[in-house]
């Protein structure tokens, strides 16, 4: 008896190694489904893969409504998902308003009902995003100068989400989804040249490809994946050591965090002003933060995120809320 085509193979074997590799806790799961070809793919794989490991596999589509046929499009996706026999399937509409442009503003949207919708506290949502999304980001953060944590790309796993297909390309999941007879929406958005990542996808990296004779997303997705490696262990050795350098009134010692390089210094800072209830610290108000210990000429405190400020006093840093007068 013949076995499956081998996309459809390759993708379920990427869900049963995710599985596996992340020895996934819960009884539940669920799958963020756009109606495209990666995630259609991503949820005929759960549906084969779930039941097998006693997992429940949700769908969880989310309707921006930006579009005249997006219910129709949503539903669509549904019928689709139901006949692969999920355990649930959903379609949540919701609102897309907000600063940072439509982009932004639709995923705060999308990440926001798909949190809610997560069928248990310690479920994973899986999105389907592949080795090409991986190259694509990559690109987007090196154009920028975003630095090595933008460099290194999306994690397979950051609670509550989880992304199988970081090592499959984008072909893999077409072809799973043409020989599971599975119909793909082709989002017109994803043709649009006024989104940057559209041209990056059809023109950049082609152009890449061609000239530096292939390969070019494996690399930058390997790219990504050494960078991680890297980000992770000094991100553990910061952590190992903020709690050497914070006294008992939760101020960190400026001498001792002056001897540490630059790199674990500002984790060392990001942690300990996360942990003091700093909220979206930019890069320029972490350097400023940075630059009490480094250059200090007796200047005044740092405004932060949440009406707080960091200030320096007797060779400790400081952070508390300021009391500003009516």
């Amino acid at each position: 008896m013949a076995g499956p085509d081998p996309a459809v193979a390759a993708v379920r074997a990427a869900v049963r190694d995710f599985l596996r590799r992340t020895a996934y806790p819960a009884t539940e799961l669920a799958v963020a489904v756009s109606g495209g070809a990666d995630s259609l793919a991503l949820a005929a794989a759960c549906a084969f893969v779930g039941p097998r490991a006693g997992l429940r596999v949700h769908g969880l589509i989310v309707d921006h409504q930006l579009q005249a046929e997006s219910a129709a499009v949503a539903n669509r996706a549904a019928a689709q998902l139901s006949g692969l026999g999920l355990a649930e399937v959903r379609v949540i509409p919701v609102d897309v308003h907000g600063s940072g442009g439509p982009e932004a503003a639709a995923r705060r949207a999308r990440y926001g009902a798909l949190r809610a919708a997560n069928p248990a506290p310690d479920a994973l949502v899986l999105l389907g995003h592949t080795r090409d999304d991986q190259a694509e980001t990559v690109l987007l953060g090196l154009g920028r100068g975003s630095g090595p944590r933008s460099l290194a790309g999306m994690r397979e796993l950051d609670p509550p989400w989880g992304r199988p297909l970081l090592e499959l390309p984008r072909e893999t999941t077409e072809c799973a989804c043409a020989a599971l007879d599975l119909e793909p929406w082709q989002d017109p958005h994803n043709a649009d040249p006024r989104y940057t990542r559209v041209r990056l996808r059809h023109e950049v990296l082609p152009l890449l490809e061609q000239v530096l004779q292939g390969g070019v997303a494996a690399a930058l997705a390997r790219t990504a994946t050494q960078l991680r490696d890297d980000l992770s262990a000094l991100d553990e050795l910061a952590e190992a050591l903020r709690p050497e350098l914070t006294g008992a009134d939760g101020g960190l010692a400026v001498d001792a965090l002056a001897a540490h390089p630059s790199a674990v210094r500002r984790r060392v800072l990001r942690g300990w002003l996360t942990e003091a209830g700093v909220r979206e610290l930019s890069d320029p108000q972490l350097r400023a933060v940075e630059a009490l210990i480094t250059h200090w000429r007796g200047q005044g405190g740092v405004w932060l995120p949440g009406s707080l400020v960091a200030r320096r006093a007797h060779g400790r840093l400081l952070v508390h809320h300021e009391v500003t007068g009516t």
